[in-house]
């Protein structure tokens, strides 16, 4: 059962928030991103590794951006990684979640990638669902909310 909390208290949602994902989600939005959560907590078995950027439906059909530190990636640039891994998914409505270690609060690159999505989202005019996922949850960093597990297992 996931420990449900819409946002930490004193944590004010980000700019933009209203765009963000609100109570109550869709049950398949739900399921999707609980599996996102999933299967970056079963397949990646190191403790320290670089971001990766997902585009696509979790479990199904995704593509993946691997995020090295090392390489600069400006917000233009970002979006057109973006929006030609969101073309080449061909689904009519790819999620975005960007999975790496730490905490489930916003960080540098978390704030990079979310730009470069709404950008190339506005840009095809499609609304967009980011969030950041680590091996306990996800979270939503223009509206705060999130899931948490403290041991997540597949459903059978």
């Amino acid at each position: 059962m996931p420990q449900r909390t819409s946002r930490p208290p004193g944590q004010r949602p980000a700019e933009g928030a209203a765009q963000g994902l609100s109570e109550p989600l869709d049950r398949g939005l739900a399921r999707m991103l609980r599996q996102a959560v999933l299967t970056h907590a079963t397949s990646e078995r190191r403790r320290k590794h670089p971001a990766v950027l997902h585009v696509g439906a979790p479990g199904m059909r995704e593509l993946v951006f691997p995020v090295l530190p090392e390489e600069a990636v400006d917000d233009a640039l970002g979006a057109d990684v973006v929006a030609a891994m969101r073309h080449r998914t061909g689904l009519d409505r790819p999620l975005v979640w960007l999975t790496r270690t730490g905490d489930l609060t916003l960080q540098d690159v978390d704030a990079r990638w979310l730009r470069s999505a709404r950008q190339a989202y506005a840009e095809a005019g499609l609304p967009l669902v980011f969030v950041v996922a680590n091996r306990h949850g996800w979270f939503d960093p223009r509206s705060g909310l999130r899931r948490e597990w403290r041991r997540l297992r597949p459903r059978s």
